[in-house]
């Protein structure tokens, strides 16, 4: 990957309203420098470009797009430039995007290590006893040499992997897409679970099924043009270890499916970052191959048209988009994060949680814009050259939720990808950890996800909400100031849940904070960045007080409220 530069998105006017409205207006990006990606206006040709360099031309399902070059100007000036050619739909800067890097890593585990493993419904693989995701027996979590530590789990905070396994294990119909780092292809955990290209042969420089690509034997390398996805960083590897490793074949650990077959979509290189024009190319080339669902564990680079059309573009074909929520901690509603965050159909956002079933310290999270949470700390799978380590990470979660719905499409095919979606989260656990963090309100259950058993949320009716106008807005000045603190507490009588509607805010983030307490003082939510149109967590009372407070450093516009919402 290239040097890369950051651009305020403040200043960026020449993006489109749509992506401003969609992103963090203070956030910072980066991008190739010198980079831009355009997609032309249908039936158009792409026009004389003075001073500029066409690097590549890409005819996608989402549409035309060329990615084009300059050091002459600014990236400001640049896409302004480019923008304003009546043959261009959109420009934007070809972000950069990064594997969604591991919290926690240990060293390297021998195939051979073998830890206790006594289920009789478990898969005889040696490092199967460590997979407290698939089996928590509440003191198997990993440590560094791979067998269980035997700190204290919760039993049965896992995705209930053995008593799916009665109902199905997965077929070799099932086509998932790791869009990631690549795959070590020949990892012995993994070889016999990789796509193969038939009508491909490998090596000999010709495209022998005419399908576009010249020797895609297991996949598409989008970051050499070829077709070699090896997987030089372990990222990859060690999605598609838990996706679907080999089961009962004696070496490592076993996948959520035992029957599955993968392809290896590398747009993210060795260094773990990739950019947008080989996102939408290998997003592309999976669409293209028709798969049944692309596991995304990767992220940054704010808003992108071009990302969320080659999205839309998969979805039409009743793809399914999974995606890890990030691991900044941060309330994704607020802030957003993408790919995770865009609100096509078939976007599944995904949080992690830990062996004690609490969400990850690290974890994203979203009452509106994250879908479910799966296991993802501490999680141990393959990594290339025979060998398995534990990370912890959206990322780890992610694959758990493909793999999951893999078991569902061989069950019963393939579904509308809203079904799909929603399926997934009335299908989960609900505990009070997850309800105010993901929309479903719970953890991933595959027994109750293959038997569609829909199990009744706790916590307010989301269409019971109504909205009032306050009477006493609660606004600081613009710009606030340092060391700033005050409050207002709102009383709303016969009200049984208060949140409230902010209609903006800017604020430092994680210095400066809006606090809301309910009627007990105890803190429902804490909120810092940026946003607009916010709507908080709820109040289980009939008040809800809110405490505004800055420190020394940095001061920015602050916030206004002037609505609340309320269930009676």
């Amino acid at each position: 990957m290239k040097s890369t530069s950051v651009i305020s998105l403040l200043g960026l006017a020449v993006l489109s309203s749509q992506a401003l409205a969609k992103v963090q207006l203070s956030q910072e990006v980066a991008f190739v420098p010198g980079e831009v990606l355009i997609k032309l206006r249908p039936g158009k040709k792409l026009p004389a470009l003075k001073s500029m360099d066409v690097k590549q031309e890409m005819n996608l399902l989402a549409g035309k797009f060329a990615l084009v070059s300059s050091n002459a100007k600014s990236m400001q000036a640049l896409v302004s430039e480019l923008k304003s050619m009546p043959e261009v739909a959109y420009a934007e800067p070809n972000l950069i995007y990064h594997a969604i890097k591991s919290h926690s890593t240990v060293e390297s585990i021998l195939a051979g290590t073998v830890s206790e493993n006594t289920s009789a419904a478990a898969p005889r693989d040696p490092l199967y006893g460590s997979l407290w995701g698939l089996s928590n027996t509440g003191n198997n979590e990993p440590g560094s040499t791979g067998a269980p530590t035997g700190s204290q789990g919760v039993i049965g905070a896992d995705v209930g992997a053995e008593a799916a396994w009665d109902i199905t294990r997965g077929s070799k119909n099932v086509r998932i897409a790791v869009i990631d780092t690549g795959i070590d292809y020949n990892h012995p955990d993994l070889k016999n679970q990789i796509w193969t290209n038939s009508q491909e042969v490998a090596g000999n420089g010709i495209d022998d099924d005419q399908n576009g690509y010249i020797d895609d034997i297991h996949g598409w390398n989008a970051v050499a043009g070829n077709g070699n996805p090896i997987d030089g960083n372990a990222h990859g590897t060690h999605c598609a270890g838990t996706i679907g490793a080999e089961h009962n074949n004696g070496v490592g650990v076993a996948g959520v499916m035992a029957d599955v077959q993968m392809l290896a979509v590398k747009f993210l290189g060795d260094d773990g970052s990739g950019s947008l024009a080989n996102a939408i190319i290998a997003i592309d080339y999976a669409t293209k191959q028709n798969v049944d669902i692309m596991s995304n564990s990767w992220g940054g680079g704010g808003f992108s048209q071009a990302l969320e059309d080659s999205i839309k573009a998969a979805n039409a074909k009743g793809i399914v988009f999974v995606a890890a929520a990030g691991n900044s901690a941060s309330n994704n509603d607020s802030t957003p994060h993408y790919p995770s965050n865009y609100n096509v159909e078939n976007v599944i956002s995904v949080a992690a949680h830990t062996n004690t079933d609490q969400l990850a310290s690290f974890s994203c999270y979203g009452k509106r814009t994250v879908h479910i949470a799966a296991p993802g700390h501490n999680i141990l799978s393959s990594t290339p050259g025979s060998n398995y380590k534990v990370f912890s990470g959206t990322s780890m979660a992610t694959p758990h939720v493909a793999g999951g719905l893999g078991l569902l499409i061989a069950k019963e095919g393939r579904l509308p990808t809203s079904e799909v979606r929603t399926r997934l989260m009335a299908t989960s656990t609900p505990t009070s950890v997850y309800q105010r963090k993901v929309l479903g309100g719970g953890r991933m259950n595959l027994v109750n996800l293959l038997n569609d058993v829909r199990i009744p949320r706790q916590g307010p009716d989301e269409n019971a909400w109504r909205v009032e106008a306050l009477s006493d807005v609660f606004e600081s000045a613009h710009p606030y100031a340092n060391n700033a603190k005050s409050s207002k507490t709102y009383s709303i009588p016969g009200a049984r849940y208060v949140k409230l509607v902010i209609e903006k805010h800017e604020l430092e983030a994680g210095y400066d904070f809006i606090s809301l307490k309910d009627a007990k003082g105890v803190v429902v939510e804490k909120i810092s960045g940026s946003g607009a149109n916010y709507e908080s967590d709820y109040a289980e009372t009939d008040s809800i007080t809110v405490e505004f407070t800055s420190d020394n450093s940095e001061t920015k516009w602050g916030f206004v409220i002037k609505e609340v919402k309320v269930i009676y």
